[in-house]
């Protein structure tokens, strides 16, 4: 990686920290532009950057009413009332909970039935939208982004995708069994994903720590799609203490 493309790496003291860091970086480019369009992610991660920001709007702090948000990603099968649809945990977790309008919140639709020109519409909507300012992501034990797994392509961009066993496995805490884990899911690209202008990926724990190493100091190698993002030249890594355990730094 050459200077001119190494990511910034912000190392706080636990999760709760990390996610309050997180927070404010949403948060910045969210008074830098009212119309801000941001990408967002799910799982058990982002959970405390969404309670941030969540406080933040009550308390007048934060304005919504301009943002418009593309999700990264949804479960082929599960609609919106569906308990584990990423539509449903959104508007748990933040969307119901701000004042953002509904028409300006994108998630993929689990239950498109041509999902082949709803996927070329969900890239459409990005670009007509000017393009996401902040994308935020997680990282899979396997280096896997929003659904790219091992073996993605960088220039891969929105799309239906066969879930790895792995991440079947990872996901099936939130089921009542692995067996009602959905075997595909819709999901951003990899190249959808580097068009954005500013990308804040976020982990915490030990068990990242591997993964986060291979990310940020591992070769380019779509083995590890999250190494992938090591050419995009405004890359920033908030990770705890446990997570950032294996780096160099």
């Amino acid at each position: 990686m050459t200077d001119s493309t190494a990511p910034t790496i912000v190392v706080s003291a636990g999760p709760d920290e990390a996610a309050c860091c997180t927070a404010d970086l949403i948060t910045e480019s969210m008074r830098e532009n009212h119309a801000a369009v941001l990408g967002l992610a799910t799982g058990g991660t982002p959970v405390g950057v969404y309670r941030q920001l969540v406080e933040r709007c009550r308390s007048g702090k934060l304005d919504f009413s301009g943002v418009t948000t593309f999700n990264l990603d949804e479960y082929v099968g599960l609609g919106p009332e569906h308990s584990q649809s990423y539509r449903y945990f959104m508007q748990q977790q933040l969307f119901d909970h701000v004042n953002i309008l509904a028409s300006n919140t994108h998630v993929p639709d689990g239950r498109a039935t041509d999902i082949e020109s709803y996927v070329v519409e969900y890239e459409r909507q990005i670009r007509q939208a000017g393009g996401i300012d902040l994308q935020l992501l997680g990282i899979g034990n396997n280096g896997h982004i929003a659904f790219n797994e091992p073996g993605s392509a960088i220039d891969s961009r929105t799309r239906m995708v066969a879930l790895t066993e792995n991440t079947i496995d990872a996901n099936s805490r939130f089921f009542e069994s692995a067996d009602l884990v959905p075997r595909s899911a819709i999901t951003m690209g990899i190249g959808t994903i580097l068009e954005s202008r500013r990308i804040v990926l976020m982990a915490t724990g030990k068990a990242k720590a591997a993964v986060i190493k291979a990310a940020i100091e591992g070769p380019i190698d779509p083995v590890n799609p999250a190494s992938l993002l090591q050419q995009h030249p405004q890359l920033t890594f908030v990770l705890d203490q446990a997570a950032a355990s294996g780096l160099n730094v």
